[in-house]
């Protein structure tokens, strides 16, 4: 499946439009990484817990828009969107949110 942030693939032509698929990942973030994250950020060092975190859910939301996408018969993606936000009460929780046009290209 070929995917791009791009509204066309170069060099292919799109035969049909089949939709918008979706795809989110909600994690929730564990108390122990968020205080050796801190400990990290204060040193100036990345906060690899967070950065796991942030590539797990982003993995598992294209391989969700991907599945969708395969379901409708496409071959690929375009106009790929990807978005980050805080949610929860305290902000706990994580979410990706990956969508895209499922297309046939020829």
């Amino acid at each position: 499946m070929i995917m791009s942030t791009t509204p066309q693939i170069e060099g292919k032509a799109i035969a049909s439009y089949l939709g918008v698929v979706a795809g989110e990942a909600v994690l929730g973030a564990n108390i122990f990484k968020d205080m050796f994250a801190g400990i990290r950020d204060i040193v100036g060092g990345r906060s690899g817990a967070y950065e796991k975190e942030l590539k797990k859910a982003r993995d598992f939301a294209f391989e969700a828009i991907r599945e969708e996408a395969g379901a409708l018969g496409a071959n690929a993606i375009v106009g790929i969107d990807i978005d980050y936000e805080v949610l929860g009460k305290d902000n706990g929780m994580l979410m990706v949110s990956v969508s895209g046009t499922a297309v046939r290209l020829d």
